[in-house]
């Protein structure tokens, strides 16, 4: 019997490049909170959001993401025609067709780099990152360019308390390439899918998003730790060897329960949500490229990513940072 040939794999994949894009509308809490009869103050308490970012009306998520990638890919010192797959994780489309993924590609200069959505809601990044990994150490890409974009200002109705005040636009990316060693952990991930928690958050067929925000509260800050600290115990490393802790941007007191369930007294905690609101699948990225930039996390160092959203889904996996630093921003 003929035998099917394999490409032959890699030993690991590793993060060389990140960039985001933040639209350039910010809203504050007192003027979302204005519309309630409540303060920026009364936001600020509950969230922890000081401001968001919401795109412009001609501002498309295909757009955001181009943005994100092209800093992405320049700061890992590569050019789009190096690029042979671009995965965009995203909840926010309004249709289904094209592939969100082929339309950067092709705006990137990329056209010819397979593509494809990915859609776990708020953990549709670590999602995406585990199958941009996986394909680069089976030798089904070389390099990946891994997008996580949203305009959820689109799905929100601006007369809902408990999503206006929290969601918001914009996207991050990162490249993953092939490396000797492992840069990108085992992924721990799974869905939560009992009838009583399956659509705590939904965007009914022709309506705008809904969310039950006190039950979400519960599950994640009662059900995600576990999955936190077993990807740190699969990656081989101790909540003390994390230099960063980047969950999920949803709401600064998720973040900050997690992280003290987590108990990594020496890492930085993303708190990227307190000036950029919940982007949904684009925050990890996003938070992650802000811990660069501002340099608060040494080139190199590990982090633990937490995503959890809709559904309910959830990963969680540990990854280096990128070694190459991009230039300080001057004003």
């Amino acid at each position: 019997m003929t035998v099917i040939a394999l490409r032959q794999g890699v030993g690991g994949a590793r993060l060389v490049g990140l960039g985001s894009h933040r639209p350039d509308t910010t809203v504050g809490s007192a003027e979302i909170a204005a519309r309630f009869g409540r303060t920026g103050d009364w936001i600020r308490e509950r969230t922890g959001i000081v401001s968001r970012r919401f795109a412009a009306g001609n501002e498309a998520m295909e757009a955001m993401a181009v943005a994100a990638g092209t800093k992405a890919l320049a700061r890992a010192g590569y050019g789009p025609g190096e690029i042979d797959l671009v995965i965009v994780a995203t909840c926010s489309v309004r249709s289904p067709v094209p592939v969100r993924a082929a339309t950067v590609a092709k705006a990137l200069g990329a056209p010819g780099a397979a593509a494809f959505d990915v859609n776990a809601a708020c953990a549709g990044f670590c999602y995406a990152m585990a199958v941009a990994s996986d394909l680069v150490r089976a030798g089904s890409a070389r390099r990946v360019l891994v997008i996580g974009t949203e305009k959820m200002s689109e799905w929100v109705d601006p007369t809902d308390l408990g999503t206006s005040i929290i969601f918001a636009d914009g996207a991050g990316a990162a490249v993953v390439e092939a490396a000797d060693e492992p840069g990108i952990g085992p992924i721990v991930w799974g869905s939560d899918g009992a009838a009583e928690s399956a659509d705590l958050i939904e965007i009914p067929v022709g309506g705008q998003m809904r969310m039950q925000g006190q039950s979400v509260f519960r599950w994640a800050t009662t059900e995600i730790h576990p999955i936190a600290l077993l990807a740190c115990e699969r990656a081989g490393i101790r909540p003390g060897d994390l230099a960063a802790i980047v969950p999920h941007q949803a709401n600064l007191r998720i973040i900050e329960a997690l992280a003290r369930k987590i108990d990594a007294p020496d890492a930085v905690i993303a708190r990227d949500v307190v000036e950029s609101g919940n982007t949904s699948a684009a925050s990890i990225p996003m938070a992650l490229d802000r811990l660069v930039v501002d340099r608060l996390v040494d080139p190199g160092g590990l982090a633990l990513l937490i995503g959890f959203g809709a559904g309910l889904t959830y990963a969680a996996q540990v990854v280096r940072m990128p070694t190459k630093v991009p230039a300080p921003v001057t004003a």
